[in-house]
């Protein structure tokens, strides 16, 4: 399992198994969605629906399509 952590200037917080909760926003300011990052899986919520109900996968696999992206 990875270890997640949010740096901010000289404060670092640990995640917990819930991980971190980011609200998405076009530059409209019109809300997109939720993406969640935990220790083991990143999960999208597109609009506005509830933890569990959006498209997980394995953070190894989130970070690698990262990687590979040009």
């Amino acid at each position: 399992m990875h270890k997640v952590q949010i740096k901010l200037d000289d404060v670092v917080i640990t995640l917990g198994n819930k991980g971190v909760l980011l609200k998405i926003t076009g530059n409209d300011g019109k809300h997109l969605g939720d993406l969640r990052v935990g220790r083991a899986t990143v999960e999208w919520m597109r609009g506005r629906i509830r933890d569990g109900n959006g498209k997980k996968i394995p953070l190894q696999k989130f970070l690698d399509l990262l990687e590979a992206a040009e």
